[in-house]
């Protein structure tokens, strides 16, 4: 028993590994012509997508909460030195079809030497689903995010952000990957390409109120060459899902830095809670 498991995991993970190298080539390819850019982890934001079919007029009400234990302590051009700062994020997201919802974020933080809660910025987001009824071997999505920020959290105002979802269910065993580009559409970054930002979570279903998980965000640099390794961001977070009530989620988990580069130490959290209408399928 305990060899078929391993095998089914084993399987999908080489899988999940070869459809993220096929989605990087093209993509490599698509945007060869593409000057580089760089730029660093999303400090507002530090979630990996899950496959979230909403049916129409069912939402989802999150608050990201997210504190930098070690961060940069000088000015990057007009980006703010991030240690200590504290990042609170609302997002609502509503679904249209059972396939396709938006959402929309407002972005506020707390730095110190600032004036307290400050308003940061604000993003949308439109999803796309992948039908379950196409019987795919992988839960399939797609997000894309239009990112509104003020320069000293962010030097580009303005950038679009494509996500692609992979989800593979394996038993307890739940598989994400986010093969993330992005751009700049306003600021010093605007001709300089897209860069690569991928983000891997595995989680296992203890039981029913708590599923332990770990979490791998990165930011490789631009598309096709990627900065040297020193100066990348790699970062794993340790934590886990509690789910509080029947419709109240807690993530949670601690940052490390597997580089110098960018943040070093961060705690995040995430509160999540869906109400409105539910999916025929839902418990």
């Amino acid at each position: 028993m305990r060899e078929t498991v391993f095998w089914k995991v084993s399987h999908a993970l080489r899988f999940t590994m070869r459809v993220a190298l096929v989605n990087f080539i093209f993509t490599g390819v698509l945007f060869l012509v593409c000057p580089p850019t760089a730029r660093a982890q999303d400090p507002f934001e530090i979630h990996v997508y899950e496959y979230e079919e909403l049916p129409p007029g069912g939402f989802t009400l999150e608050g990201h909460f997210n504190f930098v234990g070690i961060g940069t302590d000088s000015f990057e051009g007009t980006v703010a030195p991030t240690n200590h700062q504290f990042h609170m994020t609302g997002e609502l997201t509503g679904g249209i079809t059972v396939n396709v919802s938006i959402g929309f974020m407002l972005l506020s933080a707390v730095r110190p030497g600032g004036r307290g809660l400050e308003y940061a910025g604000w993003r949308v987001l439109p999803h796309f689903y992948a039908p379950k009824s196409w019987h795919l071997p992988v839960n399939l999505g797609l997000v894309a995010e239009f990112s509104f920020q003020r320069t000293a959290y962010e030097e580009n105002s303005n950038r679009v952000e494509i996500r692609p979802i992979i989800e593979k269910n394996i038993g307890r065993f739940q598989l994400d990957l986010n093969p993330v580009f992005e751009r700049a559409l306003h600021g010093p970054g605007v001709n300089q390409g897209w860069g690569f930002e991928p983000a891997f979570r595995v989680a296992y279903e203890l039981n029913e109120r708590f599923s332990p998980s770990l979490e791998y965000y990165s930011s490789d640099g631009p598309i096709p060459s990627f900065l040297p390794l020193k100066q990348q961001i790699h970062q794993i977070f340790p934590g886990g899902d509690v789910k509080l009530t029947k419709n109240l989620l807690l993530n949670f988990g601690i940052g490390v830095a597997l580089t110098t580069t960018g943040d070093r130490l961060i705690y995040k959290s995430r509160l999540e809670y869906s109400f409105g209408r539910k999916s025929p399928s839902a418990d």
